[in-house]
């Protein structure tokens, strides 16, 4: 009996070309951090150092340790003073790379059907951002954080996807099994992924990742009218 959703954000409920979308944040964190001192390049290969370290995480710490970790090595402890520049910029000029993704208004009527219908829904996005970021990027996909019971980022995990322990720790906040949930999202590996766990899974395909050209055909999958039709086949 499947009682709980679990929706990936980014080319899920956020349509985004995710290159397109790389590009624009980090010309706009470049542009904030050059008159404090960071060189472009030292700077984007620390983000993407920080960012694998997070990925790589064990869960011995939260995401957002790993991150900070990686990132005073390259920078040094002092770096931390930094930390509400950062925090500045996703409030403000992080705003400027929603013109990077796309909208459908699909996305947030099917949140709502679903919760109507009375799925639990969560958002599970890989938890590679801080809160600030993730409900930015939240309301560019026309919701709100609080449409979901739970939403993680970088404060509040401590894997990432594709590491199935991501989704453990996701349930056990939760307060439920893999068999009753849902995982639904783009990327087939990092999303797919849930099903080891003994979620099923739902593959939205309209901006479909599929690095290693799985079959796809194993998978449920289409678009969000799709997803709907089947979760109004699935027992409750």
């Amino acid at each position: 009996m499947i009682t709980t959703i679990l929706f990936d954000l980014d080319g899920t409920l956020l349509p985004m070309d995710q290159d397109v979308f790389v590009k624009s944040y980090f010309k706009e964190l470049a542009i904030k951090l050059i008159p404090h001192g960071y060189d472009p390049k030292t700077l984007t290969d620390a983000i993407w150092g920080g960012t694998a370290a997070m990925v790589k995480n064990d869960g011995s710490r939260l995401n957002k340790d790993a991150f900070w970790e990686f990132f005073c090595r390259i920078y040094g402890e002092a770096v931390r003073k930094d930390e509400p520049i950062f925090e500045e910029f996703y409030r403000v000029e992080f705003q400027k790379a929603a013109s990077s993704c796309g909208f459908n208004p699909e996305a947030a009527k099917t949140v709502t059907k679903l919760k109507e219908t009375g799925f639990r829904v969560a958002l599970a996005t890989n938890p590679l951002f801080p809160e600030i970021a993730t409900k930015s990027r939240i309301q560019w996909a026309g919701l709100s954080p609080s449409d979901f019971e739970l939403y993680t980022t970088y404060e509040n995990s401590h894997y990432c996807k594709p590491n199935p322990d991501y989704y453990q720790e996701v349930i056990g906040a939760l307060g439920c099994r893999a068999e009753e949930c849902l995982m639904v999202g783009n990327d087939v590996a990092e999303d797919m992924v849930a099903q080891t766990l003994g979620m099923s899974v739902f593959l939205l395909t309209d901006c479909l990742i599929n690095k290693e050209e799985k079959d796809i055909s194993v998978y449920p999958r289409g678009s969000f009218a799709q997803l709907l039709e089947y979760t109004a086949s699935l027992p409750q």
